[in-house]
């Protein structure tokens, strides 16, 4: 390091998805976000990885969180509010999904918390992350 300056940090590719990479459930909802992604805007990386790790650092205030993590130019995002970011971001049709904002935080985050709490039970654990196929990779940070 020369004249005390630390290098700046690597720009993080935005929109970013960080997910529950065991999670039935969260595994399920990466997948039709590819599937209905066909503009190829979002990016993913698992919870558990360095990306998520840079995140954290970055954004102390998610530090211990277990809900989909949606990075943008805004901030970063959990529970309810990264999941509407991420599917209206899928534009066309999809931008319709934002209406669900005119119910208050606490009863969209209550909702999803329910679902959290019981998504291992309910749509199983995997041991762990799924590997991209090759024409997915690019989309994934951490793959």
């Amino acid at each position: 390091m020369t004249g005390g300056v630390a290098p700046a940090p690597p720009a993080m590719p935005l929109p970013l998805v960080l997910y529950d990479g065991t999670c039935g459930l969260c595994d399920g909802f990466v997948q039709w976000l590819l599937r209905r992604d066909r503009a190829g805007v979002l990016r993913f990386a698992p919870l558990d990885g360095p990306t998520a790790a840079v995140v954290r650092a970055r954004h102390p205030e998610i530090a211990g969180v277990d809900s989909v993590v949606r990075v943008d130019a805004a901030g970063a995002h959990v529970r309810s509010e990264a999941a509407l970011r991420t599917v209206s971001a899928l534009g066309g049709g999809w931008r319709l999904v934002a209406l669900a904002r005119v119910v208050p935080r606490g009863l969209r985050d209550a909702a999803y918390d329910v679902v959290a709490r019981t998504r291992h039970r309910w749509f199983g654990r995997r041991v762990a992350c799924r590997v991209p196929s090759a024409a997915e990779r690019e989309r994934f940070i951490d793959a």
